[in-house]
């Protein structure tokens, strides 16, 4: 019985997809379950990295160098208060660029005069002052902010989720605030830096000494600094906003908060991503499974094969190569499925969409593995048939 001649890898590919072509839907199946492991890898670390790339994205636009100050506990467990003076205070550190303040007003704002007191949809009244966007560097989605001419009147901007709980659609409505009415001059965008500012209707500081028996007390100082000062201009703020008792005084970085919020999300698609890879080893089963019966299936092609000169190594290399085919399609319809998922959600979220390439590439290489362990022993047992005992078979 002569050899067959050396199989080259084109030969090789035509008779591992000569295999798929005649049970496309027992392939389809097979591919399917290592579609879905490699889908739901993909789409983890591709939103995943559409979020980070969102959040520097927004601290590119918002920046890092902007500090927050808020009053602690005094020794005695009380809520400790900052100085009237304290804005001031603060401005006249050399490298801070900005400063401005909100201060808590005890009143409770509503849609109208009808909303019992108690609902009071969790909204903030806050004093604000005209310096306020610019330090936080927040916009408007409607009307405009408080100005010298407006903040000494009854006059309030509401944040994005303030005005979604009051049901105000825009500008122009008026608000029953402190026993006031209050016309509705803005709405401002969600501010990601400050996110206590969503939830809170603004009025200017004179009117709220006016209107509402505020106290002149802030309680939030936002402070922009120079980039490459922040760290030595947080380690003076306390001492400086209330020189009396700096140990009263909080300290923070918003965008510290933005990191570690990452962090949380990412410790979650850790999670995630081994739910993939438990779903691309069922892939792999499913994989030597199809194997398996393809080889009981064709033992009278195989005996033929070996009685024609092919040798085990050439059976053995058709069926691994078959395998490996099954996988790589599953791969390719994996990676279709995780990038239209991740371009689906990123784009619902208006995020950029970033599919790492190492990603694509690491679950390649997992699907090869994965195809390989799973076709090795269906191709070792086919070509351990011998030509007599395969043509036998009924």
């Amino acid at each position: 019985m002569t050899a067959l001649p050396r199989l080259g890898p084109a030969d090789v590919i035509r008779l591992g997809s000569a295999g798929l072509r005649a049970r496309p839907l027992r392939v389809f199946l097979s591919a399917l379950g290592v579609a879905i492991g490699i889908a739901a890898m993909l789409a983890v670390v591709g939103i995943s990295t559409s979020s980070r790339a969102e959040l520097d994205r927004t601290l590119d636009r918002l920046g890092t160098n902007l500090l927050t100050v808020t009053p602690g506990e005094t020794r005695g467990g009380q809520p400790a208060t900052l100085p009237v003076e304290s804005v001031a205070m603060v401005g006249r550190i050399g490298p801070v660029e900005s400063v401005s303040a909100t201060g808590a007003v005890a009143k409770a704002v509503y849609r109208n005069d009808h909303v019992p007191s108690g609902q009071t949809g969790s909204i903030a009244v806050l004093a604000a002052g005209p310096d306020l966007l610019a330090t936080v560097r927040a916009t408007t989605r409607h009307g405009t902010w408080l100005t010298s001419a407006t903040a000494a009147y009854p006059t309030v901007v509401l944040g994005a989720t303030a005005a979604r709980r009051l049901d105000v659609p825009g500008v122009g409505t008026r608000v029953w605030l402190g026993g006031e009415w209050f016309a509705v001059v803005g709405i401002l965008a969600p501010v990601p830096l400050a996110p206590e500012l969503d939830s809170a209707a603004l009025v200017g500081w004179e009117s709220a000494r006016r209107y509402l028996a505020f106290d002149g007390h802030p309680t939030r100082l936002y402070v922009r600094t120079t980039p490459t000062q922040v760290t030595a201009v947080q380690a003076v703020l306390g001492r400086t906003a209330n020189p009396e008792s700096p140990d009263e005084v909080a300290v923070s970085r918003p965008s510290d908060a933005l990191a570690a919020r990452q962090a949380t999300d990412r410790a979650l698609n850790g999670l995630l991503l081994g739910l993939g890879a438990v779903a691309l080893v069922v892939g792999g089963i499913g994989i030597a499974n199809t194997m398996v019966i393809s080889v009981l299936e064709r033992r009278a092609e195989v005996g033929l094969r070996r009685a024609l000169g092919a040798t085990r190594r050439q059976i053995r290399t058709q069926f691994l190569a078959e395998s490996l085919l099954l996988s790589a399609l599953g791969w390719a319809g994996g990676v279709l499925l995780g990038v239209a998922a991740t371009a689906v959600y990123a784009h619902t979220q208006h995020w950029p969409v970033v599919v790492p390439a190492w990603a694509t590439a690491g679950s390649l290489a997992a699907t090869l593995v994965i195809g390989a362990v799973a076709g090795l022993l269906p191709a070792i047992r086919a070509s351990r048939l011998s030509p007599t005992e395969a043509l036998a078979t009924p």
